[in-house]
């Protein structure tokens, strides 16, 4: 515990969405609710005027458009987000080498390795300063904490959203927890909050009184040790510099359960090619492959397999993935499936054997599976539970089909439809750029405006148009509005 306020811990405020309202005029002050589509799709990030109808992170999709039927219903843009927050954190970066980020809109920083505050007065200037300059760099708001623990920093950025400053004074921690719900506490979820309110405990304080050995005795002895030095305010955790990352994985999961082998495998294909790209584009290379299937029952089972040195060969993780499906029973139908690389490292192994087997047929005698497995370095096979560290990437996936098996020459099929998601990017060769509102039957309805201008035009278009393409983000801030040929659309 430190006798000044100098961690800070930042948290910008409903960041997904908040990112979508400043790049779409028209969302601007509208409830936007932001995550997967589909009928199995989850909340992402709402924003403040959505969790008015109570629609909040993690819920089911359907049960917000029921809360909230005239909200903006938006896929995530996960490469704006990523642009975004890296403008957060050099931010950040310039006041002190030690910055925590715990997601891409979350970190913490200590103020005096960085020698930009020592007591209450340097830390509150610092901590406005540092929402002016976010401001000015994205157009986004974020709610800032001070105090002399990390614990304690993320209370008060909580308890200053949003767009707000608190600074907690050392030695008044007790005081300011006391009326505070015990789910204010990092760590106590539904299950242990309600855990406590059937004991009679609700504040903070409450647990404070009740004493390190009852709460040891309801809820065991490191979680009834730790709740009760939260309850007094202490925490002495170091600010650490952000940590390497463990694992590189992405996730889809399906409006309907799969049920066709071909297109499991297709789909078990092209997430391992995500996958690597992601990997590719971390500047890492990883030694264990990992797939995740989560059946009809919703059991989910893992299976991991570990290559004698790492690697970041589409090939290689296609095939041990594929090896890995063939252990799995999906008999009964698949709903989301996944594929991760772990054991990351920042080099590469080149595996000869396995790069050139990539290109050659399974033998004709039925054992050129195992021979591959074999050539390939594969050292163990694992199951578990909770394996893998799969992350929960199912709202970028992307619209690819799987693909089946060759077909005989013929009449060419025609091109697939393009499919529109709603919020997506585009542009048009007269009217510039602009998001998808929403599509259907065969038609795409467009908003034509960017950040920084005025909410713009409506437009429907056939789906299959030539005029019409996907585009890449704009960024937030800029040079101002970019006009069609009509000026600003």
């Amino acid at each position: 515990m430190r006798a000044a306020p100098t961690i800070l811990h930042l948290d910008m405020d409903a960041f997904y969405a908040s990112v979508e309202q400043a790049s779409k005029p028209s969302l601007r002050g509208k409830a936007v609710i932001v995550g997967g589509l589909g009928p199995r799709g989850v909340v992402a990030t709402a924003s403040y005027e959505a969790r008015r109808f109570g629609v909040h992170s993690a819920m089911p999709m359907g049960q917000a458009r029921r809360l909230c039927p005239n909200g903006a219903y938006l896929i995530p843009r996960f490469s704006l987000y990523r642009q975004v927050s890296d403008v957060v954190m050099a931010l950040l970066r310039e006041l002190s080498p030690l910055v925590e980020p715990l997601s891409l809109d979350e970190a913490f920083v200590d103020l005096e390795a960085g020698g930009v505050a020592f007591d209450s007065g340097s830390a509150r200037e610092t901590g406005e300063r540092l929402r002016a300059d976010i401001r000015a760099a994205t157009g986004l708001s974020g709610s800032v904490g001070l105090a002399g623990s990390k614990m304690l920093a993320k209370v008060a950025s909580e308890e200053a959203k949003p767009a707000g400053l608190l600074l907690i004074e050392p030695g008044t921690e007790r005081e300011l927890l006391a009326p505070m719900s015990v789910r204010t506490l990092p760590g106590v979820g539904p299950a242990t909050g309600e855990h406590l309110r059937r004991a009679g405990i609700t504040t903070v304080g409450e647990l404070a009184e009740a004493g390190e050995d009852e709460l040891v005795r309801m809820v065991g002895r490191s979680a009834g040790a730790g709740l009760y030095r939260m309850a007094l305010g202490l925490d002495d955790r170091p600010v650490v510099a952000e940590r390497d990352a463990k694992s590189v994985s992405v996730e889809d999961t399906f409006d309907v359960d799969l049920h066709d082998r071909v297109r499991i495998r297709g789909e078990v294909q092209r997430l391992a090619d995500r996958c690597v790209r992601r990997l590719r584009d971390s500047g890492h290379s990883g030694r264990t492959i990992v797939l995740k299937v989560r059946r009809y029952d919703f059991s989910t089972l893992t299976r991991s397999e570990t290559l004698r040195g790492p690697t970041d060969d589409p090939a290689v993780v296609r095939e041990a993935a594929a090896r890995l499906l063939e252990g799995v029973d999906t008999t009964g139908g698949v709903r989301l499936l996944g594929v991760g690389v772990s054991g990351l490292a920042d080099y590469t192994q080149e595996d000869l054997f396995a790069q050139s087997l990539a290109a050659e047929p399974d033998g004709a005698d039925g054992t050129g599976g195992a021979d591959v497995a074999d050539r390939t370095g594969r050292t163990d096979r694992t199951d578990g539970a909770g394996g893998g560290a799969v992350a929960a990437g199912a709202a970028e996936a992307e619209a690819e089909g799987a693909h089946g098996a060759a077909e005989p020459p013929g009449e060419p099929e025609p091109a697939p439809e393009r499919r529109w998601s709603a919020g997506s990017d585009v542009r048009h060769a007269v009217y510039g750029p602009g998001w998808v509102q929403g599509s259907g039957v065969g038609r795409v309805t467009v908003r034509f405006e960017q950040p920084g201008s005025e909410p713009g035009r409506v437009r429907t278009f056939r789906v299959d148009d030539p005029e019409l393409e996907p585009s890449d983000p704009l960024p937030l801030v800029g040079d101002g509005p970019e006009g069609g040929p009509e000026g600003r659309p």
